[in-house]
């Protein structure tokens, strides 16, 4: 059975194990970038102080997780095991329910990310080249709002 919970930063290490996994599944996403280390700080020490974090547990093993600003979605994650069962539905759905409008940045070459976030309403508000974030990889903004 799924749950949603908050995140602490005991969850650190399997949210950026989580990252690093998912996000290698991305065309031209190098992971490398960072050592696993330094994604477990990342997330320790920069997103989950500022961020409101939500994760999907079976058990007490960590599937996915979303981490929210006000209208914006920082990070959403699905562990591939775990891909195509409803875990990244459930997390967005959750963010659908307590904020009104919701925007995000995925990389263009993310076709999955893309499919998912248009089957959930969001549509693309702008198209860049790459150059504002640390990979250099063209991005996209989706937007999406209740009304």
């Amino acid at each position: 059975m799924l749950t949603i919970a908050e995140l602490t930063t005991q969850d650190a290490p399997a949210a950026a194990a989580i990252h690093r996994a998912a996000g290698a599944l991305i065309p031209d996403y190098d992971t490398s970038l960072h050592s696993a280390e330094e994604y477990v700080a990342f997330y320790r020490d920069t997103v989950m102080p500022k961020d409101e974090l939500w994760g999907a547990f079976e058990g007490d093993v960590l599937r996915g997780f979303i981490a929210l600003l006000p209208g914006w979605i920082d990070h959403l994650y699905v562990a591939p095991a775990s891909h195509r069962r409803g875990i990244g539905t459930s997390l967005l759905q959750s963010a659908q329910a307590i904020q009104s409008e919701l925007r995000l940045y995925t990389f263009q070459s993310n076709k999955n990310a893309r499919a998912f976030y248009e089957r959930h309403g969001f549509l693309i508000e702008e198209m860049t080249n790459g150059e504002r974030n640390e990979e250099k990889m063209p991005d996209i903004t989706y937007r999406w709002s209740r009304d």
